[in-house]
């Protein structure tokens, strides 16, 4: 169990994330039937930043299975008053009274210690923060690492598809339907997407409000986003994968450029035939269907780049 204070993160980044789709849906939407998730004004693809962070998660308590600071606070099937009180348990062992686990600690020096805790057992809570205060009270964090919805660079056009199954539910379904059943499932061809991401460096390393999110956890996480579609395999999602990870290292705290300037830097083209246009370009109105990521050509700019910046490309 780890509870040692940790060094935060000095400098800020910000990342460009890269991740395609082939004949699968890689974000549904359950107030939609299920369909892949849509601007419904462009019809660009969307997928959530909660869905990216599942998959972050889901990634690190893979790699990082057992080690002290990695567990993951949330998970499939965890209570999260039971990890509040395990906190509790190690900070201020001799409260009982469930009035006062709600109220939390009226000493903020105690109430920053169990934080504090939380932080330095719970590694998507040092990265992501965390809202503490469901009926125990563990305080609320900030987290450090910020992650936007992904949009597809392109328009996409998401089908669905009838399948049937040759096994009957139930023993009337059998007789009614002759044992097949019939089910609907939903994809997209093939969809690039781009999302964004922000590491603050205050919010990992300030005294009292940082979460103590290190460089190992910066290297945990862009292995992550390189690595998690990986092991999140399933039919329903087809063929996914991280294409490109771009990250811009800062030289300061607080940060030398804009994110926004930075983020203009990376580029995606449209490719046919050893040419290539812009997204949207007119000359590519008679050109086929994206279907693969060689249809794109992702390029980074780094004429003017300010030298008080470094640029990672993974």
């Amino acid at each position: 169990m780890m509870t040692t204070d940790m060094a935060g993160v000095s400098r800020r980044h910000e990342f460009v994330l890269y991740f395609d789709v082939t004949n699968g849906n890689p974000n549904g939407d359950p107030d939609a039937g299920n369909m892949p998730r849509l601007d419904p004004e462009t019809n660009k693809g969307l997928v959530s930043d909660v869905a990216l962070k599942r998959k972050i998660r889901n990634y690190v308590a893979l790699a990082r299975q057992d080690e002290p600071g990695h567990e993951i606070y949330i998970r499939d099937g965890a209570t999260l008053n039971v990890e509040h009180k395990r906190a509790w348990a190690a900070v201020m062992p001799e409260v009982k009274d469930a009035k006062e686990l709600k109220q939390g600690p009226k000493d903020a020096s105690k109430a920053r210690d169990l934080t504090r805790w939380m932080c330095a057992n719970f590694w998507d809570i040092r990265s992501f923060g965390a809202v503490m205060t469901t009926g125990v009270n563990a305080g609320q964090v900030r987290g450090p690492v910020q992650i936007t919805f992904a949009a597809s660079v392109e328009p996409i056009m998401p089908l669905e598809i009838s399948i049937t199954r040759l096994a009957a539910t139930t023993e009337a379904d059998n007789e009614s339907k002759g044992g097949r059943t019939m089910g609907r499932k939903h994809i997209v061809p093939y969809g690039l997407y781009r999302a964004h991401g922000f590491i603050s460096a205050p919010l990992a390393s300030h005294p009292t409000k940082g979460t103590g999110f290190s460089e190992a956890d910066l290297a945990l996480l862009f292995e992550a986003l390189t690595n998690m579609f990986e092991h999140d395999r399933s039919a329903a999602r087809g063929e996914m994968a991280t294409r490109k990870l771009v990250i811009f290292r800062h030289a300061s705290a607080l940060g030398n450029a804009h994110a926004q300037d930075l983020f203009t830097r990376v580029k995606t083209w449209r490719a046919f035939k050893e040419e290539r246009r812009p997204i949207g370009a007119e000359e590519t109105d008679n050109w086929p269907a994206a279907r693969a990521f060689t249809d794109y050509v992702i390029t980074v700019d780094r004429d003017g780049l300010p030298e008080t910046i470094e640029i990672i490309e993974r």
